[in-house]
């Protein structure tokens, strides 16, 4: 959590715990540790925990009561920094956070959907972790028209809050469709699955406000660890 590309850590929490409450590993009207105990729990300032659940309450997934304490209030359709990463842990949730492994500007190759209007394109390969544990191995194409240059240095851990903050763009929804494919022969060996075996892997066309595709992606995930998870309501 100590990565100055990392969300700040007190949004790292309120990440975390909707995560959770997506879940169902928190529960409607589930009551939270008192905050000294619950700040120990997590190894964070008693202020930082308090920062988390205001984001929380300002979500309207939280409620505190004066002199009882602070209880869960489950809702769909929550903004969220990660809500468009539907990979979860096999027991459910987990914090999301990304190691970049190489990014290059290419031609697009023939083989990926059309998307964007130039040419070229940002590969951007990851390793994600979901409680640092190594769980999705990510292949990302951003069309090259966004962004005139692209470092690696800048690119923090949810790429979609970097697209908005930094690029002026918003990804507004996304399409996914499940295979099962071979892992790349570029996965490190960090990654708990070695090149060659098979997998579930994710094909993601994303979407701007105006129906506009600036980003494909595929991301294959280690299922001895974790799953994809899509909630329907």
């Amino acid at each position: 959590m100590t990565d100055r590309h990392a969300l700040p850590l007190y949004l790292q929490i309120s990440e975390m715990l909707i995560r959770d409450i997506n879940a169902g590993r928190l529960q409607d009207g589930e009551r939270l540790p008192p905050e000294r105990d619950y700040a120990d729990a997590l190894g964070i300032s008693v202020g930082t925990l308090r920062k988390a659940l205001q984001q929380l309450v300002e979500k309207g997934l939280l409620e505190r009561v004066q002199g009882s304490g602070n209880y869960i209030r489950a809702r769909a359709d929550v903004e969220a920094v990660y809500a468009f990463f539907r990979v979860e842990l096999l027991e459910g949730g987990g914090l999301p956070t990304a190691q970049v492994l190489d990014l290059a500007r290419l031609a697009k190759p023939a083989d990926l959907p059309a998307f964007g209007t130039d040419p070229e394109a940002y590969r951007i390969r990851r390793l994600r972790y979901l409680n640092k544990t190594p769980a999705v191995l990510e292949e990302i194409w951003l069309d090259a028209s966004y962004a005139p240059r692209l470092s690696r240095d800048n690119l923090s851990e949810s790429l979609y809050l970097y697209y908005r903050d930094r690029l002026g763009l918003t990804i507004h929804r996304a399409e996914d469709r499940m295979t099962l494919e071979q892992v790349p022969d570029w996965a490190p060996p960090t990654f708990g699955l070695t090149p060659g075996a098979p997998a579930l892997c994710a094909h993601r066309i994303s979407y701007d406000h105006a129906g506009g595709r600036p980003e494909v992606s595929r991301g294959w995930i280690d299922t001895n660890v974790a799953t994809y998870v899509a909630r329907l309501k």
